[in-house]
């Protein structure tokens, strides 16, 4: 039976199921949850900032863009399903690993097959692969190198990036230069180095939340093998790095509206400042080696990464809205 109440539910958050509660529901719910959907909105996010950029331009195609969207949205969900396969395969996610105490593993927690589970991995991979082909026929030039190089990110962000300490830059690169930049360039037919600057305004976003979430995670990774950036540089520098990159997010912003790029519209970021003191009282110490009293259950062990997300949608919210308006009045 069709629920759309628990698609929304996957679509918002990693809940918690039972065996039962998963064997109810319908295969789209499952497919979101397998493939972790509540990430997904900052993929969306991504190629609709492409995508504003070029009607910006009046270079915008509607059919070409939906593709790009979708093609992207199924390649990011591609990206997450390997991950916990890869993970799971070489024993990191096992033993109430760190990602098992917050949401659901459907390997792990033994609520799908291999079978089923390469099911899932090959349709979702194979609708990415044909949009991606399908972009290809309409646009060529650097269409198949960025599909290529999107692809190698897919196949090895879990690993080796992830491993070894490139996980963290590969996000700062796909979420910016490769889906914005790149949703672009399939639209207009032409690379934009302000589109990529301002690019790296939205990428810093989900680079802070994936380091906070490897700076939460640090201690567990590093008795699993796992080197993280985080795992590398240590909590301490890891904190200061959060608060570099938060920092570098308003600040581009306000190079982009000195050089003359965007409008002061962009400047709509600035309205988040009275927020951040808080912000960066949190990272300003280690974390707690406990759940506070008053922190939500159903957030721990989530610190760090838990107050970069909230960040991260805010600013994102002021951002977006920044740049719709100085598209408008441009």
């Amino acid at each position: 039976m069709i629920d759309v109440k628990m698609w929304g539910r996957a679509l918002a958050q990693m809940p918690k199921l039972s065996r039962s509660e998963w064997l109810a529901m319908d295969p789209v719910a499952k497919w979101l949850i397998a493939c972790r959907a509540s990430v997904l909105f900052m993929t969306f996010t991504a190629s609709g900032l492409g995508g504003l950029m070029a009607w910006r331009d009046g270079v915008f195609s509607l059919d070409l863009w939906l593709a790009t969207v979708l093609g992207l949205i199924f390649a990011h969900a591609t990206n997450n399903l390997l991950n916990d396969f890869t993970d799971s395969r070489r024993g990191i996610d096992k033993d109430n690993y760190y990602r098992n105490q917050y949401g659901v593993h459907v390997l792990e927690d033994g609520l799908m097959s291999e079978r089923q589970f390469w099911a899932y991995l090959g349709v979702t991979a194979g609708i990415a692969l044909l949009l991606g082909a399908w972009l290809i026929t309409q646009r060529s030039g650097l269409t198949l190198d960025l599909m290529l190089a999107g692809s190698f990110f897919v196949l090895f962000y879990t690993w080796p990036l992830k491993y070894y300490g490139l996980g963290e830059p590969a996000v700062l690169l796909v979420w910016g230069p490769l889906m914005v930049g790149g949703s672009y360039y399939v639209l207009a037919g032409q690379w934009s180095w302000s589109v990529t600057w301002l690019s790296l305004v939205f990428a810093l976003g989900p680079t802070t939340v994936l380091f906070g979430k490897h700076t939460d995670k640090l201690e567990a990774d590093r008795a699993k093998g796992v080197h993280t950036l985080p795992e590398i540089l240590g909590e301490s520098l890891s904190r200061r790095c959060v608060v570099a990159m938060i920092a570098a997010q308003y600040l581009l912003c306000l190079v982009l509206v000195a050089t003359g790029s965007f409008g002061w519209a962009l400047l709509l970021v600035f309205a988040n400042l009275p927020k951040l003191p808080a912000l960066f009282a949190v990272f300003s110490a280690p974390k707690p080696a406990a759940r506070p009293e008053q922190y939500p259950p159903g957030v721990w062990p989530l610190w760090f990464s838990a107050r970069a997300f909230l960040h991260t949608r805010q600013f994102t919210s002021l951002f977006l809205v920044g740049v719709i308006l100085d598209t408008l009045l441009s």
